[in-house]
């Protein structure tokens, strides 16, 4: 099952992550949550790995719609968001909204699932139109 869609991006990982939050701002998500999984396995375990953060995006509206069609859908929101560093590139990768539909098997949740995807596409779009 996919279950992400993914673009690869050229630049310094800073300006990329920041380039995704602005993405995602023109698109109607907001940035509400954000685990630097980098820092928390270094100050946790001890371990180095690329920068890795995962953004928990939100648009209101549609996480509106998606409750009111099913409450326990908040189990899969806010969508999921990945920047992390990839040799010389930034691998962004998005939650495929249509999970939604498909693991909670809520039909109402499928115009929902479409509009946020199609939102969702045209950040990353943005990003990789973009260039460096």
């Amino acid at each position: 099952m996919r279950y992400g869609r993914t673009v690869m991006l050229e630049g310094p990982f800073d300006q990329v992550q920041h380039d995704v939050r602005q993405a995602l701002a023109d698109q109607g998500f907001g940035v509400l949550t954000e685990i630097d999984v980098q820092a928390t396995l270094k100050a946790k375990l001890g371990e180095d790995m690329e920068p890795y953060l995962i953004f928990g995006a939100c648009n209101p509206p549609l996480a509106h719609r998606a409750l009111e069609a099913d409450r326990s859908v908040g189990l899969l929101l806010p969508c999921n968001v990945v920047v992390r560093g990839d040799g010389d590139r930034v691998v962004v990768e998005v939650i495929d909204p249509g999970t939604m539909v498909t693991l909670t098997g809520v039909d109402a949740m499928t115009p929902v699932a479409d509009e946020a995807g199609r939102r969702l596409d045209a950040a990353l779009n943005a990003l990789t139109s973009a260039g460096p």
